[in-house]
C-alpha cells in the first residue's frame, strides 16, 4: 500500500507538474498575443499622432508659404511701382533736357551761325553747309578764316591766278559767275562762323 500510495503521489505530481507546464505555455502564449496586441494598439497610436503631427505641420508650412507669397508679391508690385515711377522721371527729364538742348541749339544757330547768302549754295557741295570740311580732302576749312583774306582767295581764284592743292581750275569755275557783291557776301558769311 505504500508503495501505491508513493506512486499514486507520483502520478499526481506528475500531471500536476504536465498541466503546469500545459498551463504556462498557454499562459506565455495568452500573454505573447496580449504583448502584441498592445505593442500593435501603441503603433497604431503612434501612426496616428504621426500622421496628425504631419498633417499639422503641412498645414502650417502651407500658411506660411502662402503668407511668404503674399508679402513677396506686395514686394514686387512696389518694386514695379517704384520702377515705373523712375522711369517716367527719367522720360520727363530726357524730354526737358531735349527741350533745353533744341532751345539752346535754336538759339546758337540764330546768334552764332549767320544765314548763308544765295551765293554760298554752289560751296557747300565741296566745303558743307557750314564750311567747315576740307573740299575733296585737300583744301583748308574756310569757316572762320578772316573776311579779307577770303574775299582774296576768292578774287585770285576767278581771275585764274591762284591754284591751291590743284584746285585752281574748279575754284575758277565755281567764281567765275560771282559778282564782287556776292563775294563779300560769301567771305563775311564763312568769316563769322566759328
Amino acid at each position: 500500500m505504500k508503495n501505491s500510495t508513493l506512486l499514486s503521489l507520483v502520478a499526481a505530481a506528475v500531471l500536476f507538474t504536465a498541466c503546469g507546464e500545459e498551463t504556462q505555455k498557454v499562459a506565455a502564449e495568452v500573454n505573447t498575443t496580449k504583448v502584441a496586441e498592445a505593442v500593435q494598439k501603441d503603433t497604431l497610436n503612434a501612426a496616428e499622432a504621426a500622421k496628425s503631427k504631419i498633417t499639422e505641420t503641412a498645414e502650417a508650412a502651407k500658411v506660411e508659404a502662402e503668407e511668404m507669397a503674399d508679402a513677396a508679391a506686395e514686394k514686387a508690385a512696389a518694386a514695379k511701382a517704384a520702377a515705373a515711377s523712375k522711369a517716367a522721371e527719367a522720360v520727363e527729364a530726357v524730354k526737358e533736357k531735349t527741350a533745353e538742348l533744341t532751345e539752346s541749339e535754336a538759339t546758337a544757330m540764330t546768334s552764332e551761325t549767320p544765314e548763308a547768302p544765295a551765293a554760298y549754295a554752289k560751296c557747300t557741295g565741296c566745303h558743307g553747309a557750314n564750311g567747315k570740311t576740307k573740299a575733296l580732302g585737300k583744301s583748308a576749312i574756310i569757316a572762320g578764316q578772316d573776311k579779307e583774306t577770303l574775299i582774296t582767295s576768292l578774287k585770285e581764284y576767278k581771275a585764274g591766278t591762284k591754284n591751291v592743292a590743284g584746285m585752281g581750275s574748279l575754284m575758277k569755275g565755281q567764281v567765275a559767275t560771282m559778282s564782287d557783291e556776292e563775294i563779300e557776301a560769301v567771305a563775311e558769311y564763312l568769316s563769322q562762323i566759328k
